[in-house]
């Protein structure tokens, strides 16, 4: 009996299993201890939601700290969210609750004092962001060697979140420079709950250690309650439109607040502006109904106060409660017994789909229940592409590919990331003082994200920043940071490496409300934390807007862009619209949406061939490929075509189709686009002569040779592009150009 890994455990840790109630172990902590406790390898847990993969890290991590502590922080847990930092900072505490184990977190909204204390005495567990661990290894590196010397462990949340951006770049740098500085070898070990390429994972993790990653994939099953409904909004041309507009919102919003007001229910929404437009009207229906108020807002821009408010009425409140939010509840947050997740419109993603719909049923035997609500305008005398229900038809295709097929988006790193290249070095560069020439670039291209990068193409870069002042030569030979450098380096705005609208906070009172990037001048009226606020006065030295409460107009104060994706998703719409299976999820009226959107799409030809003509010079592209390739394809229509077909106009309404118009027809049009395809052999033959469009937040300061390669190896996707428009072009197409060169519409 003793060598059941229960009985490995920490005494501390048993007591608290006791405590909470649990039968057994699950498979993924049982897998956990044998991997961290008897192995030096690396792990990674890809399980679903509420399926203890916290734990399963943690038990084991916490034991071997308990049986040898560390005279260092033994722990490094790096999360993608302050939310989920706070959130898994309370659940540790609850565990060391009788044991002299520190927990410590550090973020942006942690106090200053909290932070010295670690500084002064390091040790435990340290929860923290990528943009402050960049902060603690820029600013305090004669700290690091004491902070994490003996570290034991890195536990990275959310693997998924990280892997494929320029954040994920970001940690992998960082984890590297944490071994050298402080000359320490921990396992890692990721976490994840959307996970499906686990190869690409693995590479990932394990990246510049040279040991090899476990997987530990517990098989389990979870019971699903999914519904989509479908709201038609018509076009308002005149006043009996306009008021059937008004009755479509009407019963769309009475509809959500049916589904929610009488639950702990979570609202996930594509956009801060979305949610707090829903929060809105939530309340106005409550107060017409003369109903409690039980609706919260949670995303980024929102006080901290405020968010920890929403969580804890989710999770510890008395009776009903409804947050409208963005992906700042998606990751991992235990919002306790969650009875049912909304969706607005579709996630752009299967893995964010996953995530969300992980949000309820966490409970052993409870149903994960989530209800798609997809609201599209409809318009009968639009374009035929536009009459499409593309919102639904997306829901309905992220859940067949996930509950299905069991698919999740792949990993796809970056080759050249030029912005992290800077950043990195700008860090590096800080931390050090100074450095040689070769020195620094000796530190930053054993990196393992920039193992691709050529001597030559470093020694340019510092070139380049040299003539900017972002680095300075000494009289001795050495680098420093300049006078243009110490301007952004010594920003907090550093810290990111995602791009950050400026944003001034908001006060009611001395009640810091949230943040807004758009801010209106006085007396101008706008939404925020589902309220409606009157601008008072603007601080624009300390960025600060007053306000006091208001009924007036609403305004969107956040600028944003929807999320890509991936080729197999349009290729699933296309498969649903062709099919005639009936999905048993969809609720009357978007069955009925369905069923018309199909028989349009087979009634014009929407299906046989990727161009159809629309009417006077114009056609329509419907490529059925993914945002990358969608772009990719939209470049060789203006860059490549454009002069040589006559075209005047080139119009995305991406991913789902072009509008092209000039001279070719859809014949000669869907032709030249196959030739073109097979014609080019180089991203770069996308490209204009002098063109260097920008990725990341930091392209500007790098020379526009290197961001013009950058821009071709990670911005473009020429193989996907191919695939997707081979595929359906090559098929035998009957072509043939109708005399009114306009296609039949029903």
């Amino acid at each position: 009996m003793s060598g059941h890994p229960f009985y490995r455990l920490a005494p501390f840790i048993q007591e608290y299993i006791y405590r909470s109630g649990w039968k057994e172990l699950r498979e993924a902590q049982v897998e956990a201890c044998r991997v961290l406790l008897d192995t030096p390898h690396h792990l990674l847990i890809a399980s679903g939601t509420a399926s203890g993969k916290t734990e399963a890290a943690f038990f084991p991590a916490l034991t071997a700290l308990y049986e040898q502590p560390s005279s260092s922080v033994g722990i490094l847990y790096i999360g993608p969210l302050k939310a989920l930092i706070n959130d898994q900072y309370e659940r540790l505490k609850g565990v060391l609750r009788d044991e002299e184990i520190p927990v410590w977190h550090w973020h942006g909204d942690v106090p200053q004092s909290h932070k010295t204390k670690l500084v002064q005495n390091p040790s435990g567990i340290l929860q923290i962001t990528p943009e402050s661990l960049e902060g603690l290894l820029m600013n305090k590196p004669n700290a690091i060697p004491a902070l994490f010397g003996d570290l034991r462990y890195i536990v990275v949340d959310e693997v998924h979140a990280f892997m494929g951006v320029d954040r994920g770049v970001q940690v992998l740098a960082q984890l590297s420079r944490i071994q050298r500085m402080a000359g320490c070898r921990p396992q890692r070990i990721g976490l994840s709950a959307t996970l499906s390429d686990y190869e690409s994972a693995c590479a990932w993790l394990s990246s510049d250690t040279g040991q090899p990653v476990e997987v530990v994939s517990p098989q389990g099953s979870r019971k699903l309650r999914l519904s989509v409904e479908h709201f038609s909004f018509p076009d308002a041309r005149n006043e009996e439109q306009a008021q059937q507009l008004e009755y479509a919102q009407q019963a769309y919003h009475n509809f959500i607040y049916d589904q929610t007001h009488h639950k702990k229910a979570l609202i996930f929404t594509n956009s801060r502006s979305d949610a707090e437009y829903l929060t809105l009207e939530m309340r106005r229906v409550a107060a017409k109904r003369q109903e409690p108020d039980i609706f919260h807002v949670h995303h980024g821009s929102i006080s901290a106060m405020l968010r920890e408010e929403a969580e804890a009425a989710l999770r510890e409140g008395y009776g009903p409660a409804v947050a409208a939010a963005t992906l700042t509840l998606e990751l991992g947050i235990d919002l306790g017994e969650l009875e049912r997740v909304i969706q607005l419109g579709a996630p752009y993603s299967c893995s964010s789909f996953v995530q969300r719909l992980g949000r309820s049923g966490r409970r052993e035997g409870a149903v994960s229940e989530m209800i798609f609500v997809c609201p599209e305008e409809e318009d009968e005398e639009a374009q035929l592409p536009a009459r499409m229900p593309w919102m639904m038809l997306r829901a309905i295709a992220v859940i067949e590919l996930y509950v299905r097929d069991r698919w999740v988006e792949p990993f796809q790193a970056r080759r050249l990331p030029i912005g992290i290249l800077y950043h990195q070095t700008m860090s590096t560069l800080k931390s050090m003082g100074e450095a040689e020439p070769a020195e620094l670039a000796r530190a930053i291209m054993t990196l393992p994200p920039f193992r691709e990068f050529t001597v030559e193409q470093y020694q340019q870069f510092l070139q380049y920043l040299l003539q900017l002042d972002h680095i300075q030569r000494t009289e001795e030979g050495t680098l420093i940071i300049g006078m243009a450098g110490e301007k952004i380096v010594n920003n907090f705005r550093f810290y990111a490496v995602f791009k950050d609208d400026e944003e001034h906070s908001v006060y009611h009172g001395s009640e810091e409300i949230g943040s807004i990037t758009t801010v209106p001048p006085p007396g101008y009226c706008f939404s925020l934390a589902g309220k409606l606020w009157k601008v008072e006065e603007i601080d624009s030295r300390h960025k600060a807007v007053y306000v006091k409460s208001s009924q007036g107009k609403v305004d969107t104060l956040w600028l944003g862009a929807g999320g890509d994706v991936d080729t197999r998703v349009m290729q699933k719409i296309r498969d649903i619209l062709a099919s005639s299976e009936l999905y048993s999820y969809l609720a009357p009226n978007a069955a009925a949406r369905l069923e018309r959107a199909r028989r349009l799409a087979r009634e014009t030809g929407l299906l046989q061939t990727p161009v159809l003509p629309a009417g006077g010079d114009s056609c329509f592209v419907l490529p059925w490929m993914g945002s990358k390739p969608f772009r990719t394809l939209e470049r060789l229509l203006k860059h490549n075509l454009a002069e040589r077909l006559g075209l005047r106009a080139v119009t995305p309404m991406e991913p789902y189709y072009f509008v092209v118009s000039g001279k070719a027809d859809a014949y000669e049009l869907m032709a030249e686009m196959i030739a073109e395809c097979k014609r080019i052999d180089f991203p770069e033959q996308l490209l204009s002569d002098e063109e260097a469009p920008y990725l990341g937040k930091y392209d500007e300061f790098i020379q526009p040779g290197l961001v013009r390669q950058a821009f071709a190896a990670d911005g473009l996707d020429l193989e996907g592009m191919k695939e997707a428009l081979l595929a359906i072009g090559n098929v035998h197409i009957n072509l043939q150009p109708q005399a009114d060169n306009e296609v039949r519409e029903p």
